[in-house]
C-alpha cells in the first residue's frame, strides 16, 4: 500500500486538464507510440469536439522512481458545473488533487468550487500553472493568485504545458513525495467506494470502485449498500487503457468489478460495495441519489417514431444513469418523454447524443425547473409540478414555491456593474462581494433556478466579454409569485410552448415570446392570430397576415364595385379555411423561445 498513489485533476472547463493527463500517460509509458492520440481519455466524440470532459474515468498508471516501483492511479473528473455531484465523488475515492489553473485565464469559478471540495475532503493539493508556454501566459501574476487561494509557497507551484510536456517530471516526483499512501485496513470486511460505472454491451454494467478497507476477489459475493442487492463477483481488475483482469485487488487501490447487471439504475455513484457474508458496519458518508435540476419535454419529429425514441432513451440512460425519464402526451407534440437533466450542457448533450448515435430527430420542449405547489384544502401536501399543465387552477391553490441557488461569480473588476445588474433583472439578491485581487472580484447572489435556466450563461459571458465565469448549488425552495403563461396559435392552446414565469415578467416575457413566433411560423393561406394569455386574460397578440393572391389583377378599368365584390369573394374563403386551417409549428420556434434576447 505504500507505494499506490490516488489522485485526481481539478480544474476549470479549457484549462488543459486532459491535455497534460495524456502527457502523465506518455511519460510513464502506459500508452505506447500507436496507441497516442489527444485526449485519449475523452473518448466521446462529442467530448473531442467540444473540448470537455462529460464522463470521468480513470487509468493506472506504473512509474520507477528512486529506485521503487510507484502505482499511480488517475481519476480524471468532468469540469462542467452540471456535474458537479461526479466530480465530489471522484475526489472521495483520493488522496491528493492536482489543482491545475491556465497560466492565461488565471482562477476560474468552477476551480475555486472544487478546491473547497478537495479541502473538505482532506486532500493533498498540488497547484500546477498550466499552458506557461503561451504568449498571452502571465505566470507571476497568476502564481501570485494561486498563492493568495492556497497559502502555499510561490516555489511549490510548478510550471508546466501539457503541449510541450514541460514540468511532467516535476508533477509526478510531487504526487509521489507528498500525496499520502491510501490509509485503511487490509484485514477489515471489505468497504469500497463507487465514483463511476460504464456499460458494457456484452457484460454489462461495469463498476468502477476504489477500495477504502478489506479486499475483493474473483467469485466473491459482494452487496451494494444503498440499493440492498447482492451480486456474484464474476471478474475484477485494474484499469489501464484496457482492463487487467486480477484474482484479487487490495486496499487502496482502484479498480473494477463485472458482476452481470444488467439496469444502470441498479449502480448508483457513491454507493459502498462490501462483502455479502461479513459486511461492513460503516458506509462511506456523502451519498445521494443524483437530483435533476431541469426538466424539458423531448418528443419525435414524427409519431410514429415513439418507440424507436424509446429505444434509443433507455439504451442513453445505460450510458449516463443521471438521465430521469417518464413518458407523456401533449396535444400539440403527441406522444414523447419528459425528461430531467442536471443542467442546461446536459440537456444539449443528450439531445446531440440522440442525433448522432441514434439518428433520432427530436423537438425538445421549454426547459423548466421543478416547482413544489401546495393547494388551500391541504396546506401540508407538496404537489410537484415537472410541468406547467401540472399547475393546480389558481383558484385551489395556496402558494408555490421554486427552488433557489447560491451562485458565485468571478469576473474582473471592470465588470462588476453589468454582472450586478444582469444578476438583479434575473430575481438575484448579492449576499457578498469578495476583491480576490485588486482585478478580480467575486460576487454571491441567492437567485431562483429558473432564470438561469434560459440565457443567464450567455449572457453573463456577453456583458463580461468573456471574463467572468459561474457556479451555484442549491440552497432549497422560497415561496414565489408565479404564473402560467400559455400561447395560443390560432385560438388554440399550444401546450408544449407553455411556461411557469414569474408575475413581474410574464407580460415582458409574453410580448417577446409572441413577436419572436410571429417571426419563425411560416405564413399560410389564412390569417393567424399568436397570443399569450395569464388564464383567461389575454396579455398580448401578433397576427401572421394570410398569403393572399391578386384576385383583383384580371379588372383593369371598370367600376371599383367589381373589385370589392372578388375581394369579399376572397375574404369568406380564408375565414372558412382559418376555422379547418392547421398551423405547423416548426423546431425553431421551440428552441427560439430559449434565446428571447437574440
Amino acid at each position: 500500500m505504500k507505494n499506490i498513489r490516488n489522485f485526481c485533476i481539478i480544474a476549470h472547463i479549457d484549462h488543459g486538464k486532459s491535455t497534460l493527463a495524456d502527457r502523465l500517460l506518455e511519460f510513464t509509458g502506459t500508452v505506447t507510440e500507436r496507441e497516442k492520440q489527444d485526449q485519449l481519455l475523452d473518448t466521446m466524440d462529442l467530448e473531442r469536439e467540444r473540448g470537455i470532459t462529460i464522463k470521468s474515468h480513470a487509468i493506472q498508471m506504473d512509474y520507477e522512481y528512486e529506485g521503487e516501483q510507484y502505482i499511480l492511479n488517475l481519476i480524471d473528473t468532468p469540469g462542467h458545473v452540471d456535474f458537479s455531484y461526479e466530480v465530489s465523488r471522484s475526489i472521495a475515492a483520493c488522496e491528493g488533487a492536482l489543482l491545475i489553473v491556465d497560466a492565461a485565464q488565471s482562477i476560474q469559478a468552477q476551480t475555486i468550487s472544487n478546491l473547497y471540495l478537495a479541502l473538505d475532503n482532506d486532500l493533498e493539493i498540488i497547484p500546477v500553472l498550466n499552458k506557461v508556454d503561451l504568449l498571452s501566459a502571465n505566470p507571476e501574476e497568476v502564481t501570485d493568485d494561486i498563492v493568495d487561494l492556497l497559502g502555499c509557497d510561490p516555489s511549490e507551484v510548478i510550471h508546466a504545458s501539457g503541449k510541450t510536456g514541460q514540468g511532467v517530471e516535476e508533477i509526478l516526483k510531487a504526487i509521489i513525495e507528498k500525496v499520502p499512501a491510501p490509509s485503511g485496513d487490509p484485514n477489515a470486511p471489505l468497504q469500497a467506494l463507487i465514483f463511476d460505472s460504464v456499460y458494457n454491451s456484452y457484460r454489462g454494467v461495469v463498476t468502477y470502485f476504489r477500495i477504502l478497507n478489506g479486499e475483493i476477489r474473483k467469485k466473491q459475493r459482494v452487496k451494494f449498500v444503498a440499493t440492498g442487492q447482492e451480486y456474484f463477483a464474476e471478474e475484477v481488475g485494474t484499469l489501464k487503457l484496457s482492463q487487467v483482469p486480477k484474482e484479487v485487488v487490495k486496499t487502496g487501490d482502484v479498480g473494477y468489478l463485472v458482476t452481470g447487471i444488467k439496469e444502470a439504475q441498479e449502480v448508483k455513484v457513491g454507493d459502498t460495495i462490501t462483502d455479502a457474508a461479513n459486511p461492513a458496519t460503516d458506509v462511506v458518508e456523502g451519498f445521494e441519489d443524483v437530483k435533476p435540476m431541469v426538466f424539458a419535454g423531448i418528443y419525435p419529429v414524427d409519431t410514429d417514431d415513439y418507440e424507436e425514441l424509446r429505444n434509443a432513451m433507455e439504451k442513453l440512460k445505460l450510458n449516463d444513469a443521471s438521465l430521469v425519464f417518464t413518458p407523456e402526451s401533449s396535444a400539440a407534440l403527441g406522444f414523447g418523454f419528459r425528461c430531467g437533466f442536471l443542467g442546461m450542457l446536459h440537456l444539449e448533450i443528450v439531445q446531440e447524443r440522440l442525433e448522432r448515435e441514434f439518428d433520432m430527430t427530436v423537438i425538445t420542449t421549454v426547459p423548466n425547473v421543478s416547482y413544489h405547489a401546495y393547494i388551500r384544502k391541504n396546506p401540508n401536501e407538496i404537489i410537484r409540478v415537472h410541468n406547467p399543465s401540472d399547475l393546480p387552477d389558481p383558484s385551489f391553490l395556496d402558494r408555490v414555491e421554486e427552488p433557489y441557488i447560491k451562485a458565485s461569480i468571478i469576473t474582473k473588476s471592470d465588470f462588476v456593474g453589468p454582472v450586478m445588474s444582469l444578476c438583479i433583472e434575473k430575481r438575484g439578491i448579492i449576499t457578498n462581494q469578495t476583491y480576490l485581487t485588486t482585478e478580480r472580484v467575486e460576487l454571491s447572489f441567492d437567485m431562483p433556478l429558473a432564470e438561469i435556466v434560459f440565457d443567464f450563461y450567455d449572457r453573463l459571458k456577453t456583458v463580461s466579454r468573456g471574463y467572468a465565469s459561474f457556479d451555484y448549488h442549491p440552497i432549497g425552495f422560497r415561496d414565489s409569485k408565479l404564473v402560467r403563461l400559455d400561447i395560443l396559435l390560432n385560438g388554440n392552446m399550444v401546450d408544449a410552448l407553455s411556461a411557469l414565469i414569474h408575475t413581474d415578467s410574464a407580460y415582458s416575457i409574453g410580448k417577446k415570446m409572441v413577436s419572436k413566433l410571429r417571426s419563425l411560423i411560416p405564413r399560410q393561406q389564412f390569417d393567424i392570430p399568436i397570443q399569450a394569455a395569464i388564464g383567461a386574460k389575454i396579455i398580448s397578440r401578433e397576427t401572421i397576415k394570410a398569403l393572399r393572391k391578386d384576385v383583383t389583377a384580371k379588372c383593369y378599368g371598370g367600376d371599383i364595385t367589381r373589385k370589392r365584390k372578388l375581394l369579399e369573394k376572397q375574404k369568406k374563403g380564408k375565414k372558412r379555411m382559418r376555422q379547418v386551417g392547421n398551423v405547423e409549428i416548426p423546431q425553431s420556434a421551440f428552441m427560439a423561445v430559449l434565446k428571447l434576447d437574440d
